[in-house]
This record gives structure tokens, C-alpha cells and sequence, in this order.
């Protein structure tokens, strides 16, 4: 299910960089493109923070599945 998630949220990103690219293209307008953009960054660092490992070298995305296995 976390996967599922994650990769929606992914596209969700793409999708967002692509709106904004096209609504600056038509409008010439910068501000909510600019928002768009910054939106889609703050996603892809939260799945970011969630797959990259820790020093440990379990990301918290497989300890959250070890854990709702047990």
C-alpha cells in the first residue's frame, strides 16, 4: 500500500512540473508556476526521506513494514 503511495505521489510531482511548465508557457505568469514547482520538490523530498536508507542502512519505509508484519 506504501508503495502504491509513493508512486502516486512520484507522478503527482511530474504532473505538477508539467502544469507549471505549460501554464508559465501560456500566461508568461511566474508566481504559481513558481508554487507548482516548489509543491512538487517538497514531494519528491518526502519520498525521499522516506526510501533513502539511514546509516543503518534500512530505509524507514521497510522498518514501517517490518514493523506491521509483527
Amino acid at each position: 500500500m506504501t508503495d502504491l503511495v509513493l508512486s502516486i505521489v512520484m507522478l503527482a510531482a511530474l504532473a505538477l512540473l508539467a502544469g507549471a511548465f505549460f501554464l508559465w508557457r501560456r500566461t508568461g505568469e511566474v508566481k504559481n508556476p513558481a508554487l507548482m514547482v516548489l509543491l512538487a520538490v517538497i514531494a519528491v523530498i518526502n519520498v525521499l526521506i522516506w526510501t533513502v536508507p539511514s546509516e543503518s542502512g534500512q530505509a524507514p519505509i521497510e522498518q514501517l513494514k517490518a514493523a506491521g508484519e509483527g
